[in-house]
């Protein structure tokens, strides 16, 4: 079973990313032969800066490694140290019909919004085609909202293999039915897009200060309050045992706890249960070099896979 999944370099990693994407990506490392990648390559449909670019690539590597990648176990690597995923795109774009791409919601959704959108953001689905393809990936990992993009992908390899052979593998999707949904500090889904997030390595100072306000309405200290309607109650959970999760809901019943109480029982959570995580980050951002020899040394790996599927295809369309 060979398992892909990528992640944007789109800033500082969040609490939402580490429940919604990270931890489960890195539980695929137990599950079969994982190819995780930061796609770089798809970062520059944003057109971001390219010192900033680099930066966030080191930061999303350092971040992975430092929650628990392991690269003996994982082929952890950058999506720009594969030249063939580009090549594979060119001629999966000559196979993908303009209408399937227009159908694609988060590119109607994005034109809704007023983007102008560039051919990088309208032909996105191909290239993440060709990451899932090139590696002849068996199951991808995608929430519901993303399920489109996986189902646009079975449809240009079905219709590659039925013009050339069998070729390309068909992956299955892998849904994400039970990853937690992480509300940001207004009570909307945690996203970078909203700016309501809470950064997984901020400094103890920041990461407080973020905590402290995370919204909640406007229960009297004395009054008993709903545990299951408020946005502190559904963070602290993520973190604490059953036992701290019960004693906490039991103090939101009975009244006579602020939310300020609330709040810093949250802060002492999180800041504990990353706090191996920082340290190990501490560590590999001593040694950066090191960083950059796993993901040469991930990018060698997916690279062998990537040219034999590079040559089947190129000899299936007579190149």
């Amino acid at each position: 079973m060979r398992i892909l999944s990528g992640i944007q370099p789109s800033g500082a990693l969040h609490i939402g990313n580490y429940f919604g994407m990270m931890r489960p990506c890195l539980e695929l490392q137990k599950k079969g032969q994982a190819y995780l990648f930061i796609a770089d390559y798809h970062a520059l449909t944003q057109q971001p800066d390219p010192a900033e670019l680099r930066a966030r690539v080191l930061d999303v590597a350092l971040d992975f490694l430092a929650c628990g990648l392991d690269p003996e176990k994982a082929i952890f690597f950058r999506q720009s140290d594969i030249p063939e995923v580009t090549e594979l795109t060119w001629i999966l774009n000559c196979q993908t019909p303009v209408g399937l791409l227009e159908r694609c919601h988060s590119y109607k959704d994005k034109i809704s919004q007023g983007l102008t959108p560039n051919h990088g953001l309208f032909s996105y689905p191909v290239l993440m085609a060709s990451d899932i393809l090139i590696y002849k990936s068996t199951l991808v990992p995608v929430g519901k909202d993303q399920k489109q993009h996986l189902e646009v992908t079975r449809d240009i390899a079905i219709r590659f293999n039925n013009r050339y052979g069998k070729i390309l593998t068909v992956p299955k999707e892998m849904i994400q039915e039970n990853v937690a949904v992480v509300p940001g500090v207004d009570g909307e889904k945690m996203s970078k897009s909203y700016d309501n997030t809470i950064e997984i390595f901020d400094e103890e100072k920041a990461l407080r200060k973020k905590v402290m306000k995370i919204v909640t309405d406007s229960t009297p200290v004395e009054n008993p309050k709903d545990p299951d309607t408020c946005n502190v109650f559904a963070l602290y959970k993520l973190f604490a045992s059953d036992t701290e999760t019960s004693d906490l809901r039991d103090r939101y019943l009975a009244g006579g706890m602020g939310y300020g109480e609330a709040k810093q029982a949250l802060f002492e959570q999180c800041w504990e249960f990353f706090r191996p995580m920082r340290e190990k980050r501490e560590e590999l951002s001593k040694n950066l070099d090191g960083v950059e020899d796993i993901l040469v040394t991930g990018a060698r790996k997916a690279r062998k896979t990537a040219a034999e599927t590079m040559a089947e295809v190129k000899t299936a369309v007579g190149l």
